[in-house]
């Protein structure tokens, strides 16, 4: 669990509990799953015992948290799916969450709603989120246990001079629960408030 430093920053913890894993991930298939788009198949993911990224140490594998703006940036095209599908081969752990399912839902819907996308593509989307998620492509947890009184927290110590909505907050709280490596979102305002507690922000 990440603590608080005298000046009112935030020091995170590091390594997650793998408690909050939902469940055991297959140990070798999912190394080498391929991140589908919906009209082509993305690069294959590395191998994480060679992963290595700024200042980490050969053969470390980074654990990644990233905002539902990048999960529905990789499954939804739009300004930033290119991005999206260049970083996720790159990086071997990325958490999955209860509260990106109802967001990325949610960002679909919209996404259908104003007539971006056809009913049709809608379910592809999720259908291919799902196959995803069974496959175990993503590295999914239970929400932590301590998010909500993280996120408390952080209001507390930031929210006077950083701009957060309670969602922002929660996945950034997440994130140190997590002892998360990286931060990855599209989103400036989240971004700002992940850096402002001292995650390295991609």
């Amino acid at each position: 669990m990440a603590k608080c430093r005298a000046d009112g920053g935030v020091t995170r913890a590091q390594s997650a509990d793998r408690t909050h894993r939902s469940g055991r991930r297959k140990p070798i298939a999912w190394r080498n799953a391929r991140f589908r788009s919906s009209s082509q198949e993305g690069p294959r993911r590395e191998d994480p015992a060679r992963r290595t990224s700024g200042s980490a140490q050969p053969g470390t594998i980074l654990t990644i948290y990233a905002d539902s703006s990048f999960f529905v940036s990789l499954y939804v095209p739009n300004q930033n799916f290119k991005k999206a599908q260049r970083l996720a081969p790159r990086h071997a752990e990325i958490w999955l969450t209860p509260l990106h399912r109802p967001e990325w839902g949610h960002a679909v819907t919209q996404h259908l709603l104003q007539g971006r996308i056809s009913d049709a593509q809608a379910q592809a989307f999720r259908d291919h989120l799902e196959r995803d998620r069974r496959s175990r492509f993503w590295m999914e947890v239970d929400f932590p246990e301590m998010a909500f009184e993280r996120c408390i927290q952080l209001v507390r110590q930031v929210g006077s001079r950083v701009p957060m909505g309670t969602l922002d907050t929660l996945h950034v709280a997440c994130a140190l629960e997590l002892g998360a490596e990286r931060f990855f979102t599209f989103d400036e305002r989240q971004a700002k408030l992940a850096r402002a507690v001292g995650l390295k922000v991609t």
